[in-house]
């Protein structure tokens, strides 16, 4: 893993889903990290002030918190640090709007230890779109349509009720619709 330096670095793993935490921290560490996990914002935020980690992994979906609103905050805390958004709810919309607040990179779950770490220590300039696994083709019309409920859920502040107002359908319908996953349009290898 190392060309020229000795271990990747301390690395902030900040995910509320304990099981995933704890198995994304365990397979960090064997890959050399010395990885602090948070499980909401604001322990996040303790830790980076207390470790200022090179690296910090962050899920979109904290909780009641947002990891999106999250990495501003971090980046202001440790501006040097290597951000990456993780999420299970990959859409154009996030990828590009986690790269605007500061993210270097975005991938979507289900994700391994080995892509992580390539996220984090790759130099180069991959678009946003390319690493969520989007297609530079047309997209057909669910996936559309899921696009436009993230943008719209993005412009509201994550407010489901207006974004169902916005969007024209009821809030019952929208929350169905975001419980899904998106529509895939190409196998994801890792």
């Amino acid at each position: 893993m190392a060309s020229g330096t000795r271990q990747p670095g301390s690395l902030l793993l900040v995910e509320d889903d304990a099981v995933f935490a704890g198995a994304m921290a365990r397979a960090l560490r064997a890959r050399g990290f010395d990885v602090g996990v948070a499980g909401s914002a604001r322990e996040a935020l303790h830790d980076a002030h207390a470790r200022r980690p090179r690296y910090a992994v962050v899920d979109l979906k904290l909780g009641d918190d947002s990891g999106l609103a999250l990495i501003p905050a971090l980046l202001a805390e440790v501006p040097d640090a290597r951000v990456l958004l993780l999420t299970g709810y990959a859409s154009i919309a996030t990828a590009v709007e986690a790269i605007k607040r500061g993210a270097h990179d975005y991938l979507a779950k289900p994700v391994d230890a080995d892509a992580v770490v390539r996220a984090l220590l790759d130099n180069g300039d991959a678009d946003a779109t390319e690493t969520a696994g989007m297609p530079e083709s047309s997209l057909p019309l669910r996936r559309l349509e899921w696009e436009h409920i993230q943008r719209t859920l993005q412009e509201c502040d994550g407010n489901i009720s207006e974004t169902a107002r916005r969007l024209g359908m009821h809030r019952r319908t929208l929350q169905r619709k975001l419980g899904k996953h998106p529509v895939r349009e190409r196998s994801d290898r890792a």
